[in-house]
């Protein structure tokens, strides 16, 4: 009970802290939607697709899980925030569990995330994406898990480098070969053998197939399971990881 109730402190803050400067969920939502406008329109003919929402189906599920692994990776930026102002500091004489530390801030991200994944389906059915709600819920709960996953770890490499000028190009080191070893933007289908062969030891390909499965009203598909499975696992080691350094950092 005190882990939930403190988590639930903590969480509160951040999203007042959030809400009093909204502006940034917008900001995050930008670029997806500039790519959902102008970059979606051509994948019709290059997807060979018979119809402009057959298209969307493929690139809006990659397009959210683009979005779920960003927004999640950056997050660290503001906890160095905190630690240069010496919030984290203050913690160390206050009794609230150091692993609510951890997921008050990042179910803050989680919702934050979603609210944007949100706002970018809703433009999407502007342009004839159909997806079953259901479907939908179970693909939201992917993404939730990979940005639990995401903001976790990048919280914990936060405490671990502390710097902004260290941290920026670590976390595009990681994101570039995640973004291109994970068919987001185009199946992987049209990959040679030897980069899909590569691409299925990256998770994230497992989680972009498995949310493209849901839009297509596939939740039998065994993609589905298995990307749910693999993000859960991942999601549970990359947040004990980081309570483990915010154990070590809030003493």
């Amino acid at each position: 009970m005190k882990l939930a109730r403190d988590t639930w402190l903590i969480f509160q803050r951040q999203l007042h802290l959030l809400l009093r400067n909204p502006v940034w969920v917008f900001v995050g939502v930008f670029q997806p939607v500039m790519y959902l406008l102008l970059f979606a329109p051509l994948l019709k003919p290059a997807l060979g697709a018979a119809t402009q929402a057959e298209a969307y189906k493929i690139f809006v599920p990659g397009l959210l899980v683009l979005l779920a692994i960003f927004g999640g990776l950056f997050q660290g930026f503001g906890l160095i925030a905190e630690l240069r102002a010496g919030v984290i500091e203050r913690s160390r004489v206050t009794p609230v569990s150091r692993l609510a530390l951890l997921l008050g801030r990042s179910l803050r991200d989680v919702v934050s995330l979603m609210t944007q994944a949100v706002i970018i389906t809703l433009l999407a059915l502007l342009f004839d994406l159909r997806v079953f709600i259901g479907d939908l819920l179970l693909a939201y709960l992917m993404l939730a898990l990979i940005a639990l996953m995401t903001s976790a770890v990048s919280y914990g490499v936060a405490l671990k480098v502390k710097s902004e000028d260290a941290l920026a190009p670590l976390m595009n080191t990681v994101a570039q070969p995640v973004l291109l070893l994970s068919g987001i933007l185009l199946p992987l289908a049209f990959a040679p053998g030897w980069l899909q062969g590569v691409a299925k030891w990256n998770p994230f390909s497992w989680a972009v197939d498995g949310t493209r499965a849901l839009f297509n009203g596939d939740i039998g598909d065994d993609r589905v399971w298995q990307g749910l499975s693999i993000i859960a696992v991942l999601a549970a080691a990359g947040v004990y990881w980081a309570a483990r350094q915010f154990a070590r950092s809030v003493r």
